[in-house]
Protein backbone atom coordinates (compact mmCIF):
# COMPACT_ATOMS: atom_id res chain seq x y z
CA UNK A 1 0.00 0.00 0.00
CA UNK A 2 0.95 3.40 -1.08
CA UNK A 3 0.22 6.35 0.79
CA UNK A 4 0.07 9.89 -0.30
CA UNK A 5 2.14 12.40 0.86
CA UNK A 6 -1.05 14.11 2.52
CA UNK A 7 -1.58 11.04 4.74
CA UNK A 8 1.89 10.09 5.56
CA UNK A 9 2.03 13.76 6.59
CA UNK A 10 -0.44 13.62 8.38
CA UNK A 11 -0.21 10.55 10.69
CA UNK A 12 3.20 9.21 10.58
CA UNK A 13 5.96 12.06 10.15
CA UNK A 14 8.38 11.87 12.77
CA UNK A 15 6.18 12.29 16.10
CA UNK A 16 7.78 12.80 18.74
CA UNK A 17 6.50 10.26 20.45
CA UNK A 18 5.05 6.91 19.22
CA UNK A 19 3.61 4.32 22.10
CA UNK A 20 2.61 0.89 20.76
CA UNK A 21 -0.10 -0.59 22.82
CA UNK A 22 -3.34 1.61 23.05
CA UNK A 23 -3.96 -0.10 26.94
CA UNK A 24 -4.43 1.73 30.28
CA UNK A 25 -0.56 1.35 30.17
CA UNK A 26 -0.43 2.93 26.63
CA UNK A 27 -2.77 5.55 26.66
CA UNK A 28 -1.85 6.51 30.44
CA UNK A 29 1.92 7.37 29.28
CA UNK A 30 0.35 9.45 26.06
CA UNK A 31 -1.53 11.65 28.65
CA UNK A 32 1.22 11.96 30.93
CA UNK A 33 3.58 13.00 27.96
CA UNK A 34 0.98 14.99 26.94
CA UNK A 35 0.94 17.62 30.40
CA UNK A 36 4.94 17.22 30.67
CA UNK A 37 5.37 18.14 26.48
CA UNK A 38 2.06 20.25 25.50
CA UNK A 39 3.47 20.74 21.89
CA UNK A 40 4.61 17.23 21.14
CA UNK A 41 3.41 15.28 18.52
CA UNK A 42 2.27 11.88 20.15
CA UNK A 43 0.89 9.00 18.29
CA UNK A 44 -0.63 5.69 20.09
CA UNK A 45 -0.70 2.53 17.65
CA UNK A 46 -3.17 0.02 18.24
CA UNK A 47 -3.15 -3.73 16.28
CA UNK A 48 -6.89 -4.42 17.01
CA UNK A 49 -10.06 -2.74 16.18
CA UNK A 50 -10.09 -2.24 20.23
CA UNK A 51 -7.30 -2.73 22.65
CA UNK A 52 -6.05 -6.03 21.71
CA UNK A 53 -4.58 -7.00 25.06
CA UNK A 54 -5.96 -7.51 28.49
CA UNK A 55 -7.14 -3.73 29.08
CA UNK A 56 -10.89 -4.38 27.82
CA UNK A 57 -10.77 -8.09 28.48
CA UNK A 58 -9.87 -8.60 32.27
CA UNK A 59 -12.56 -8.89 34.86
CA UNK A 60 -12.50 -5.57 36.00
CA UNK A 61 -10.92 -6.17 39.88
CA UNK A 62 -9.83 -3.13 41.55
CA UNK A 63 -7.37 -5.19 43.93
CA UNK A 64 -3.66 -5.49 45.26
CA UNK A 65 -3.12 -8.96 46.40
CA UNK A 66 -4.84 -11.17 48.65
CA UNK A 67 -2.67 -12.80 51.87
CA UNK A 68 -2.12 -16.19 50.29
CA UNK A 69 -1.39 -14.72 46.65
CA UNK A 70 1.34 -11.99 48.89
CA UNK A 71 2.30 -15.36 51.01
CA UNK A 72 3.32 -16.42 47.57
CA UNK A 73 5.27 -14.03 46.59
CA UNK A 74 7.85 -14.45 48.87
CA UNK A 75 8.87 -17.54 46.87
CA UNK A 76 10.54 -14.93 44.42
CA UNK A 77 10.66 -11.64 46.13
CA UNK A 78 11.79 -9.94 48.84
CA UNK A 79 9.32 -8.45 51.50
CA UNK A 80 10.76 -4.55 50.44
CA UNK A 81 10.24 -5.48 46.70
CA UNK A 82 6.16 -7.19 48.19
CA UNK A 83 5.48 -3.97 49.68
CA UNK A 84 6.96 -1.38 46.90
CA UNK A 85 4.78 -3.32 44.51
CA UNK A 86 1.85 -2.89 46.75
CA UNK A 87 2.31 0.39 46.98
CA UNK A 88 2.57 0.79 43.62
CA UNK A 89 -0.68 -1.13 43.11
CA UNK A 90 -2.35 1.02 45.93
CA UNK A 91 -1.28 4.51 44.38
CA UNK A 92 -2.27 3.58 40.74
CA UNK A 93 -5.70 2.54 42.03
CA UNK A 94 -6.21 5.99 43.38
CA UNK A 95 -4.45 7.88 40.46
CA UNK A 96 -6.85 5.97 38.57
CA UNK A 97 -9.85 7.25 40.18
CA UNK A 98 -8.65 10.46 40.39
CA UNK A 99 -7.63 10.77 36.72
CA UNK A 100 -11.34 9.37 35.25
CA UNK A 101 -13.52 10.28 38.33
CA UNK A 102 -15.15 7.07 40.04
CA UNK A 103 -18.65 7.66 37.62
CA UNK A 104 -16.15 7.02 34.58
CA UNK A 105 -14.77 4.13 35.87
CA UNK A 106 -18.18 3.00 37.22
CA UNK A 107 -16.28 1.98 40.33
CA UNK A 108 -17.77 0.15 43.88
CA UNK A 109 -16.02 -0.32 46.88
CA UNK A 110 -17.33 -3.74 47.66
CA UNK A 111 -15.20 -5.32 49.44
CA UNK A 112 -12.97 -8.24 48.42
CA UNK A 113 -13.05 -12.02 50.19
CA UNK A 114 -10.52 -14.69 49.73
CA UNK A 115 -12.16 -17.90 50.36
CA UNK A 116 -10.94 -21.25 51.71
CA UNK A 117 -12.42 -24.75 51.82
CA UNK A 118 -13.34 -26.39 54.84
CA UNK A 119 -10.94 -28.82 53.68
CA UNK A 120 -7.88 -25.69 53.64
CA UNK A 121 -7.70 -25.51 57.41
CA UNK A 122 -3.88 -25.67 57.55
CA UNK A 123 -3.88 -22.97 54.13
CA UNK A 124 -6.01 -20.94 56.15
CA UNK A 125 -4.62 -21.05 59.70
CA UNK A 126 -0.83 -19.90 57.54
CA UNK A 127 -2.76 -16.83 56.47
CA UNK A 128 -4.47 -15.66 59.30
CA UNK A 129 -1.50 -15.75 61.32
CA UNK A 130 -0.15 -13.20 59.09
CA UNK A 131 -3.01 -11.03 58.92
CA UNK A 132 -1.53 -8.75 62.12
CA UNK A 133 1.72 -9.08 60.23
CA UNK A 134 0.61 -7.29 57.00
CA UNK A 135 -2.01 -4.74 58.32
CA UNK A 136 1.05 -3.30 60.35
CA UNK A 137 2.85 -3.33 56.92
CA UNK A 138 0.35 -2.07 54.93
CA UNK A 139 -1.10 0.85 57.67
CA UNK A 140 2.45 2.83 56.57
CA UNK A 141 0.44 2.90 53.01
CA UNK A 142 -2.89 2.90 53.28
CA UNK A 143 -3.25 4.39 56.62
CA UNK A 144 -5.54 1.86 58.18
CA UNK A 145 -6.02 -2.06 58.53
CA UNK A 146 -6.91 -3.36 55.63
CA UNK A 147 -7.31 -7.09 56.41
CA UNK A 148 -10.33 -8.75 58.54
CA UNK A 149 -11.30 -12.65 59.48
CA UNK A 150 -14.77 -12.87 58.76
CA UNK A 151 -17.31 -15.59 59.81
CA UNK A 152 -19.17 -17.05 56.25
CA UNK A 153 -22.56 -15.91 56.17
CA UNK A 154 -23.76 -19.22 54.36
CA UNK A 155 -23.25 -17.38 51.24
CA UNK A 156 -20.99 -20.61 50.30
CA UNK A 157 -21.56 -23.78 51.73
CA UNK A 158 -18.15 -25.20 50.66
CA UNK A 159 -16.34 -21.96 52.30
CA UNK A 160 -15.97 -21.94 56.25
CA UNK A 161 -13.26 -19.39 56.49
CA UNK A 162 -12.88 -15.96 54.90
CA UNK A 163 -10.61 -13.01 55.03
CA UNK A 164 -11.41 -10.00 53.98
CA UNK A 165 -9.53 -6.92 52.01
CA UNK A 166 -11.15 -3.76 53.22
CA UNK A 167 -10.39 -1.82 50.11
CA UNK A 168 -11.02 -3.59 47.61
CA UNK A 169 -13.05 -2.74 44.94
CA UNK A 170 -14.51 -3.53 41.25
CA UNK A 171 -14.72 -1.25 37.97
CA UNK A 172 -16.20 -1.49 34.41
CA UNK A 173 -12.94 -1.71 32.56
CA UNK A 174 -15.06 -0.60 28.39
CA UNK A 175 -15.83 2.53 30.47
CA UNK A 176 -12.10 3.18 31.99
CA UNK A 177 -10.75 2.97 28.51
CA UNK A 178 -13.48 4.72 26.62
CA UNK A 179 -13.02 7.12 29.57
CA UNK A 180 -9.18 6.97 28.67
CA UNK A 181 -9.50 7.40 24.69
CA UNK A 182 -11.92 10.47 25.49
CA UNK A 183 -9.28 12.04 27.61
CA UNK A 184 -5.90 11.29 25.11
CA UNK A 185 -8.53 12.48 21.89
CA UNK A 186 -9.31 15.54 23.74
CA UNK A 187 -5.19 16.76 24.66
CA UNK A 188 -4.96 15.99 20.16
CA UNK A 189 -3.10 12.75 21.40
CA UNK A 190 -3.83 10.39 17.66
CA UNK A 191 -4.81 6.91 18.88
CA UNK A 192 -4.68 4.80 15.06
CA UNK A 193 -6.24 1.50 15.04
CA UNK A 194 -5.56 -1.09 12.46
CA UNK A 195 -2.07 -1.06 13.04
CA UNK A 196 0.09 -4.03 13.20
CA UNK A 197 3.96 -3.37 14.69
CA UNK A 198 5.86 -5.83 12.93
CA UNK A 199 9.43 -4.17 14.02
CA UNK A 200 11.08 -1.70 16.28
CA UNK A 201 14.65 -0.75 15.62
CA UNK A 202 16.93 2.33 17.39
CA UNK A 203 18.83 4.47 14.51
CA UNK A 204 21.35 7.13 15.28
CA UNK A 205 18.63 9.74 17.10
CA UNK A 206 15.76 7.86 15.97
CA UNK A 207 13.72 4.86 15.73
CA UNK A 208 12.26 3.43 12.95
CA UNK A 209 8.94 1.74 13.63
CA UNK A 210 7.90 -1.13 10.28
CA UNK A 211 4.00 -1.36 10.36
CA UNK A 212 1.95 -3.12 7.68
CA UNK A 213 2.42 -3.44 4.28
CA UNK A 214 6.12 -2.37 4.63
CA UNK A 215 5.07 1.20 5.70
CA UNK A 216 7.41 2.67 7.83
CA UNK A 217 7.72 5.44 10.74
CA UNK A 218 10.48 7.73 12.05
CA UNK A 219 9.89 8.97 15.46
CA UNK A 220 12.08 10.54 18.31
CA UNK A 221 11.11 7.88 20.92
CA UNK A 222 9.27 4.91 21.17
CA UNK A 223 7.44 2.88 23.87
CA UNK A 224 6.38 -0.37 23.70
CA UNK A 225 3.23 -0.91 26.10
CA UNK A 226 2.09 -4.01 25.26
CA UNK A 227 2.57 -5.80 28.33
CA UNK A 228 2.08 -9.86 27.34
CA UNK A 229 2.91 -9.60 23.58
CA UNK A 230 6.16 -7.14 23.87
CA UNK A 231 8.48 -10.49 24.18
CA UNK A 232 7.66 -11.15 20.46
CA UNK A 233 9.27 -7.99 19.86
CA UNK A 234 12.41 -7.76 22.27
CA UNK A 235 12.68 -11.64 22.87
CA UNK A 236 15.15 -10.56 25.95
CA UNK A 237 12.77 -8.86 28.19
CA UNK A 238 11.23 -11.31 31.01
CA UNK A 239 7.76 -11.18 30.22
CA UNK A 240 5.37 -13.88 28.76
CA UNK A 241 2.02 -13.88 27.76
CA UNK A 242 -0.32 -15.43 30.03
CA UNK A 243 -3.75 -16.13 28.94
CA UNK A 244 -6.95 -15.47 31.76
CA UNK A 245 -10.32 -17.07 31.00
CA UNK A 246 -13.50 -15.53 31.79
CA UNK A 247 -17.15 -16.24 31.82
CA UNK A 248 -20.25 -14.11 32.53
CA UNK A 249 -23.99 -15.51 33.45
CA UNK A 250 -27.14 -14.74 32.34
CA UNK A 251 -29.18 -12.31 35.29
CA UNK A 252 -29.70 -14.35 38.64
CA UNK A 253 -33.09 -13.49 40.24
CA UNK A 254 -32.19 -12.97 43.98
CA UNK A 255 -28.71 -13.23 43.32
CA UNK A 256 -27.24 -14.16 46.73
CA UNK A 257 -23.90 -12.14 46.99
CA UNK A 258 -22.40 -9.12 46.01
CA UNK A 259 -18.59 -8.42 46.04
CA UNK A 260 -15.01 -9.33 45.10
CA UNK A 261 -14.12 -13.01 45.78
CA UNK A 262 -10.65 -14.45 45.37
CA UNK A 263 -9.93 -18.14 45.63
CA UNK A 264 -6.36 -20.54 45.26
CA UNK A 265 -4.13 -17.74 45.66
CA UNK A 266 -5.72 -15.24 43.37
CA UNK A 267 -5.75 -18.03 40.71
CA UNK A 268 -9.89 -18.25 40.48
CA UNK A 269 -11.88 -14.75 41.04
CA UNK A 270 -15.45 -14.01 40.46
CA UNK A 271 -17.86 -10.79 41.43
CA UNK A 272 -20.88 -10.08 40.98
CA UNK A 273 -21.60 -7.63 37.80
CA UNK A 274 -24.95 -6.18 38.95
CA UNK A 275 -27.22 -9.55 39.42
CA UNK A 276 -24.40 -11.43 36.75
CA UNK A 277 -21.62 -13.42 37.81
CA UNK A 278 -18.49 -13.01 36.16
CA UNK A 279 -16.06 -16.10 37.15
CA UNK A 280 -12.65 -16.05 35.85
CA UNK A 281 -9.18 -17.74 36.10
CA UNK A 282 -8.05 -21.97 36.00
CA UNK A 283 -4.68 -21.04 34.94
CA UNK A 284 -2.93 -22.74 36.79
CA UNK A 285 -4.47 -26.23 35.92
CA UNK A 286 -2.05 -25.88 32.50
CA UNK A 287 0.26 -23.37 33.04
CA UNK A 288 1.87 -24.57 29.56
CA UNK A 289 -0.83 -24.48 26.97
CA UNK A 290 -1.95 -21.18 28.66
CA UNK A 291 1.33 -19.38 28.48
CA UNK A 292 0.22 -18.12 24.75
CA UNK A 293 -0.74 -15.05 22.79
CA UNK A 294 -3.86 -17.28 21.37
CA UNK A 295 -7.05 -14.90 22.54
CA UNK A 296 -9.17 -18.14 22.48
CA UNK A 297 -10.65 -19.76 25.26
CA UNK A 298 -10.30 -23.62 25.84
CA UNK A 299 -12.60 -26.45 26.96
CA UNK A 300 -10.43 -27.57 29.85
CA UNK A 301 -10.04 -24.07 31.38
CA UNK A 302 -13.81 -23.41 30.48
CA UNK A 303 -14.74 -26.93 32.21
CA UNK A 304 -13.18 -26.01 35.14
CA UNK A 305 -14.97 -22.49 35.36
CA UNK A 306 -17.92 -24.24 35.05
CA UNK A 307 -17.37 -26.72 37.50
CA UNK A 308 -16.65 -23.95 40.06
CA UNK A 309 -19.60 -22.09 38.81
CA UNK A 310 -21.89 -24.89 39.82
CA UNK A 311 -20.48 -27.11 42.26
CA UNK A 312 -19.54 -24.19 44.17
CA UNK A 313 -20.91 -20.50 43.43
CA UNK A 314 -24.32 -22.16 42.97
CA UNK A 315 -24.55 -25.54 44.49
CA UNK A 316 -27.86 -27.37 42.29
CA UNK A 317 -28.98 -24.26 40.50
CA UNK A 318 -28.27 -23.89 36.15
CA UNK A 319 -27.90 -20.68 34.64
CA UNK A 320 -26.86 -19.95 31.23
CA UNK A 321 -23.68 -18.61 30.64
CA UNK A 322 -24.05 -15.07 28.41
CA UNK A 323 -20.56 -14.64 27.13
CA UNK A 324 -17.10 -16.24 27.47
CA UNK A 325 -13.86 -14.73 26.73
CA UNK A 326 -9.88 -14.80 26.83
CA UNK A 327 -7.37 -11.94 27.60
CA UNK A 328 -3.54 -12.02 27.57
CA UNK A 329 -1.62 -10.80 30.69
CA UNK A 330 1.85 -10.10 30.98
CA UNK A 331 4.25 -12.12 33.34
CA UNK A 332 7.06 -12.54 34.58
CA UNK A 333 10.13 -14.40 37.40
CA UNK A 334 8.78 -11.48 39.33
CA UNK A 335 5.61 -9.22 39.56
CA UNK A 336 7.25 -5.74 39.62
CA UNK A 337 6.90 -4.14 36.19
CA UNK A 338 9.59 -3.64 33.87
CA UNK A 339 10.20 0.12 32.90
CA UNK A 340 13.02 0.62 31.56
CA UNK A 341 14.99 1.99 27.89
CA UNK A 342 16.01 -1.40 26.28
CA UNK A 343 17.65 0.44 23.20
CA UNK A 344 18.62 4.10 22.58
CA UNK A 345 15.21 6.12 22.84
CA UNK A 346 13.04 2.93 22.93
CA UNK A 347 11.47 2.25 26.09
CA UNK A 348 9.54 -0.48 27.68
CA UNK A 349 6.53 -0.59 29.79
CA UNK A 350 5.26 -4.35 30.22
CA UNK A 351 5.00 -6.86 33.02
CA UNK A 352 1.69 -5.96 34.88
CA UNK A 353 1.69 -9.32 36.73
CA UNK A 354 -1.86 -9.92 36.30
CA UNK A 355 -2.76 -6.15 38.68
CA UNK A 356 -2.90 -4.14 35.20
CA UNK A 357 -5.95 -2.07 36.38
CA UNK A 358 -4.38 -1.43 39.24
CA UNK A 359 -0.91 -0.75 38.38
CA UNK A 360 -1.00 0.38 34.73
CA UNK A 361 -1.86 4.40 35.37
CA UNK A 362 0.96 4.49 37.26
CA UNK A 363 3.15 2.67 34.98
CA UNK A 364 2.62 4.82 32.44
CA UNK A 365 3.11 7.95 34.53
CA UNK A 366 6.87 6.63 35.41
CA UNK A 367 7.74 6.29 31.62
CA UNK A 368 6.31 9.35 30.95
CA UNK A 369 8.29 10.52 33.83
CA UNK A 370 11.70 9.22 32.97
CA UNK A 371 11.82 9.99 29.33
Amino acid sequence: MKLSYWEYDTWFNQPDFCIIGSGIVGLSAAYYLRIKYPKAKIIVLEKGFLPAGASTKNAGFACFGSISELIADRNNMSENEIFSLIEKRWKGLLNLRKLLGDDNLQYENSGGFELFKNDEKELFERCAAVINYFNASLKKIIGTEVYSLVNNTQQFNAFSKLIKNNYEGQINTGKMMLSLLNICRSHNIDVLNGVDVKKVYATNNSVEIEINENIFITAKTAIIATNGFAQKMFPQLDVKPARAQVLITEIIENLHFSGTYHYDAGYYYFRNVGNRILLGGGRNIDFNSETTEEINITEKIQNALDKMLYEIILPGKRVNIEKRWAGIMGVGAKKYPIIDEIEKNVWVAVRMGGMGVAIGSMVGKEVAEKI
